[in-house]
């Protein structure tokens, strides 16, 4: 099967690498689908709950880390194969047992494996297509597929969360099978000239670092605690406030799908980041304020929509050589996510103090940063193509 006309063996790991991905999009949205189900089954409080979703961005983290300097000891195949059989582990484990301790390890076993897999990926689409915004669109395209198939599964088997859980590890282990028996590098990699990685002097790569960063912020914590916001309020019941989920994917997923095809129009392509990161700010902002039940659910899906290229379009502004580098990658991921960190636990430690709708406004903060870091890029961009004439 073709994707893009390139050689069958890299057409075929392109397909695969898809597929894991939209796996790992399922796995990204599983948990705060079942939280509310596994916070009444545990009695798992506000900032525990916060702690759990933050300790799964800590494995994201430290996976960015582990998957861009791995594959130079053992080769890329093993690190990814190695690494993101954390998600099956962590999920038997907090199918298992609800014991705080267990379940900071499997949140963080979980993290660890998407983590990999969301480094591996993108680092396989950007060398075989060329760090194409389509490739990449496409690539978060299927992760946002995938995200909305387990709200979804969890609506439908509402009161059975263990079981969705265990759909999801069989899945996450076809998907490893998937790589043992894909054409990824089973060779150790060659470390780049010093000249070739000297991404840590570019202000450019800490600008797109630090917008993904201020993204993060906001995207793991609006999807971290979105049902349990919707439930807890009585805004809508436990089963809409899972389809809630899966329609704002389906939202991200065709804004991905529109970027793609648009996006090459576009000489500086932050200006999409930009029209989309003020959107994202508008909508929250009237999801958080309207009583209308329609009303909410419309800006919630403007949400949705003005999310779905923020993450791909920024990274595919970054240096070509950057996003075919594991360490350059690893080290871009890795600033990035410790908004995905940060955040989640703010909002718990705020609602266990005050109330969770309070919590959830300080989503705001990291979004108006956020665009004012676009605005600079754009900027920029824009001189440097001036004095470029």
């Amino acid at each position: 099967m073709k994707i893009f006309n390139y050689s069958k063996s890299d057409n075929d790991l392109l397909f695969k690498t898809y597929f894991i991905f939209l796996a790992s999009g399922a796995v990204s949205t599983l948990t705060g689908a079942i939280l509310p189900e596994m916070q009444a089954e545990y009695n798992l409080s506000y900032s525990l709950r916060g702690l759990l979703l933050s300790f799964q961005q800590c494995g994201n983290l430290a996976a960015v880390f582990l998957a861009g300097f791995l594959p130079y000891l053992i080769g890329r195949k093993k690190c990814t194969i190695l690494l993101s059989s954390g998600i099956t582990l962590g999920i038997i484990l907090y199918v298992l047992s609800g014991n705080p301790i267990l379940l900071i390890i499997a949140f963080t076993l979980t993290g660890v494996g998407r983590g990999t897999l969301s480094n591996t990926s993108n680092v396989v689409v950007a060398s075989i297509t060329g760090n194409s915004t389509a490739g990449l669109n496409i690539l978060h395209a299927s992760f946002a597929m995938g995200a909305l198939i387990s709200p979804l599964i969890a609506a439908l088997l509402v009161g059975r969360w263990k079981l969705t859980s265990m759909i999801f590890a069989v899945i996450m282990a076809i998907s490893i099978l998937l790589i043992a028996n894909s054409s990824l590098s089973n060779e150790r990699e060659k470390k780049e000239k010093e000249n070739k990685i000297a991404f840590y002097r570019d202000v450019d790569f800490y600008l797109v670092s630090f917008i993904l960063f201020f993204y993060l912020c906001s995207e793991a914590s609006l999807m971290g605690w979105m049902v349990t916001y919707f439930t807890e309020t009585g805004l809508l019941s436990p089963s809409n406030a899972k389809i809630m989920q899966s329609l704002i994917w389906i939202m991200i997923l065709a804004g991905r799908i529109i970027i793609a095809s648009i996006s090459p129009k576009f000489k500086n392509k932050m200006v999409i980041v930009l029209a989309l990161g003020l959107i994202l700010v508008f909508s929250f902002l009237l999801m958080m304020s309207l009583d209308s039940k329609i009303l909410m659910v419309i800006s919630l899906l403007l949400v949705g929509f003005a999310m779905s290229g923020i993450y791909p379009t920024t990274i595919s502004t970054q240096n070509p050589k950057y996003n075919k580098n594991t360490i350059a990658t690893g080290s871009c991921m890795a600033i990035a996510t410790l908004g995905g960190v940060l955040w989640p636990n703010v909002i718990g430690v705020v609602a266990e103090k005050y109330t969770l709708k309070n919590a959830m406004f300080t989503i705001l903060i990291p979004l108006i940063i956020m665009n004012i870091l676009i605005i600079f890029k754009v900027f920029r961009k824009n001189i440097e193509n001036y004095q470029c004439r």
